[in-house]
């Protein structure tokens, strides 16, 4: 990879980064199909929920065995298989006759999604080297979620109103045909020279603990808390968590190392992109519904409504990468808190939705805060990690982001419903619970990212980076500040 000349490795950026596309466009444009879906498929909250966090949660549990499957056996070739079934995924959804299915379907999406992106962040994190090209480079890995954001509501809205909502699944046919195209005549091969051995029963802890937790929010509300089904799912994901604790630390190769954690702003990344990414998708989630179910808007003008948001998440990621490669990571943390919390805040206590200057304030800040998060959660992420095990640390990061939109959209979905009556003016009301949730994540970004970000906190990342050398090749170096000067002796 080292070897690879400059255009290349651009074209290889370019290659990824369409992968990443189809996969955040896939969820833009099916946030905006909901209600038409709703109608159409006589579904319930709970199974537009289900539409969503069925990918979600098949994805965030694979994500992990796809990136060291990837270290192991070759990225370029999970990379083509991921890009082969996702493609298929998309075209069975189209055709499905039923909410059942089309959930289905949607998980057999989630199997080649998982094959996508943290491979795709290990190839870019392998051909970009200098910690600086690759914090460039993952701004603009960061850009395509602007993006998708961008264009998902409008090209969502236009297929829905104009061929219904199975069409928003052809998009990705021919982007996936043409990034398989490409991968397959520019992409190099490679792997790590000292792949981790597979690890099953980490594998399936993990898949218990996320399906248990989802399916416990999402039923809830329908079930009670106290029924027999939810305290199953609780008990289950109390033990399997237990198991994880115990049985990862004794394995000489985990699926997750813990050693990752040792590193403050490695640990910070994963709660920020939890956090982050649970209030995109209730963000999401709630403001889809409300354009469409309360005001009456057709998904086109749903989608216009909400290209303020878009826009500065486009414009600030590429941005947000350029700061974290020239200064850090906190200033682009800090805006980022800044931004959602003020955003969610509008809606849960000034009742942002009565008013269009209000709403529009409310997306324009959440587009900011978001389009500033996502670049120094990946640059952080695989800072600091072996090379050798790039696929790894870019999953678990990615793995992070998956869990936070599924635990996003089942946490404020199932507020939601609770708070639902039968009439679409409680709608506002019931939302409030939700927009408080968003608000706390937005906080919550901002303190961990201050807590994660500072000289302390680079310490641990040099640290960790020096014991994970030993074991490992080739450490990649956190990015450090210009500003910032490392403690002596580190």
């Amino acid at each position: 990879m080292r070897d690879v000349s400059p255009r290349r490795r651009l074209l290889v950026l370019a290659i990824c980064c369409m992968s990443l596309l189809i996969v955040s466009l896939d969820n833009t444009v099916l946030n905006v199909a909901l209600p038409s879906m709703r109608r159409d498929l006589d579904a319930s909250v709970a199974g537009m929920q289900w539409t969503i966090d069925a990918y979600t949660l098949v994805l965030a549990s694979l994500l992990m065995l796809a990136g060291s499957t990837a270290d192991r056996i070759g990225r370029r070739k999970v990379f083509t298989v991921g890009l082969i079934v996702f493609t298929l995924g998309s075209l069975l959804c189209s055709l499905a006759p039923s909410l059942e299915w089309l959930v289905a379907f949607r998980m057999v999406q989630a199997v080649g999604g998982s094959m996508l992106n943290p491979v795709a962040m290990s190839i870019i994190t392998n051909t970009f080297t200098d910690p600086r090209e690759r914090a460039r480079a993952i701004g603009a890995w960061g850009a395509v979620v602007g993006i998708s954001m961008a264009a998902g509501p409008l090209i969502g809205g236009l297929l829905v109103d104009s061929v219904g909502w199975r069409s928003i699944f052809w998009v990705n046919l021919p982007v996936g045909a043409l990034a398989l195209l490409l991968t397959l005549r520019y992409v190099p091969e490679s792997r790590a020279d000292h792949p981790r051995r597979p690890d099953p029963v980490g594998q399936l802890l993990v898949m218990a603990l996320l399906g248990s937790v989802t399916y416990g929010i999402i039923e809830a509300p329908a079930a009670g808390p106290s029924s027999p089904l939810i305290l199953g799912c609780a008990a289950l994901a109390v033990a399997s968590l237990a198991g994880l604790l115990v049985y990862e630390p004794r394995r000489a190769e985990p699926l997750i190392d813990p050693r990752f954690f040792r590193s403050a702003p490695f640990s910070g990344a994963t709660v920020i992109a939890v956090s982050a990414f649970a209030a995109l998708s209730g963000f999401l989630f709630l403001n889809t519904l409300y354009l469409q179910d309360v005001r009456g808007l057709d998904a086109l003008d749903a989608g216009l409504y909400m290209l303020p948001m878009a826009a500065l998440a486009f414009l600030c990621a590429p941005l947000s990468g350029r700061l974290v490669g020239t200064r850090g990571p906190r200033l682009p943390l800090v805006v980022a808190g800044v931004g959602m919390a003020a955003s969610g805040l509008l809606f849960a206590a000034f009742s942002a939705e009565s008013s269009d200057p209000l709403l529009f304030a409310g997306y324009v800040l959440f587009g900011l805060g978001f389009g500033m998060v996502n670049a120094p959660i990946t640059n952080t992420a695989v800072s600091g990690m072996p090379r050798a095990q790039a696929g790894v640390a870019a999953a678990v990061a990615s793995t992070s982001r998956q869990t936070g939109g599924t635990l996003g959209v089942a946490i404020v979905g199932a507020v939601l419903a609770a708070g639902m009556t039968a009439t679409p003016s409680d709608f506002v009301t019931a939302a409030r619970p939700g927009w408080w949730i968003i608000t706390a994540c937005g906080v919550l970004v901002l303190l961990v990212g201050l807590a994660t970000s500072g000289p302390w906190a680079h310490t641990t990342a040099l640290r960790t980076a020096k014991s994970l050398s030993l074991a490992g090749p080739q450490p990649l170096p956190p990015p450090t500040p210009r500003t910032t000067k490392a403690p002596p002796g580190a």
